[in-house]
């Protein structure tokens, strides 16, 4: 039986407009998950990030891009803590950033080095111990942008029985640059320490 030319015609007319829809409609892309699907090897969005210590943070102040970002930490401490310094920013698991905290800074980074330091550094420091991975720099310049320092985390080291991260910190000055190789340790409160 020979076909109809309306049936033919109607045929092609629906064969056309069916490609040209397939074409219209957007692919998704090969690179991305659809929305439904778990996340794999990616960090959801809102995920805290999980640091050195176990801890969970909600921020990382840009040390994971490799900058440290004084002015979101400098505002972070000063609504934490009001001004105050050192361990009174935040307690334990209410603290919202990592530090390093102790006395021991002068003496292991140079005493004038510990001095010039202020809160927004040693966050910057602590921040960086908890979130970077090993050989991945981490730079910021001082409040004064007279110095900048890089933090370079090396490798984890056992110190007292505890897991700790051996570190090099440079300093450039106008007078030139000062590195040093430091070793400092997880408080478990958000904290790190340095150690000799």
């Amino acid at each position: 039986m020979p076909a109809r030319p309306g049936l033919i015609r109607t045929l092609t007319l629906l064969a056309l407009v069916g490609g040209a829809l397939a074409f219209a409609v957007p692919l998704d892309s090969y690179g991305d998950p659809p929305p439904w699907a778990p996340a794999h090897g990616k960090r959801k969005q809102g995920d805290p990030y999980t640091g050195y210590s176990g801890k969970k943070w909600d921020k990382h102040y840009g040390v994971i891009n490799g900058r440290c970002n004084r002015e979101a930490i400098g505002a972070v401490i000063g609504a934490a803590a009001g001004g105050a310094i050192g361990s009174e920013v935040g307690k334990g698991e209410n603290r919202p950033i990592a530090i390093l905290v102790g006395t021991v800074a002068g003496a292991v980074i140079g005493a004038k080095i510990g001095r010039d330091m202020d809160e927004t550094d040693r966050a910057c420091i602590g921040h960086a111990l908890e979130l970077v991975g090993d050989k991945k720099a981490v730079t910021w310049t001082s409040a004064d942008q007279r110095r900048t320092y890089r933090l370079t985390p090396l490798r984890g080291v056992e110190q007292e029985r505890m897991r700790c991260r051996e570190f090099d910190f440079r300093i450039t000055t106008d007078g030139g640059k000062q590195t040093n190789r430091v070793k400092a340790c997880p408080g478990g409160d958000g904290t790190w320490r340095l150690v000799g």
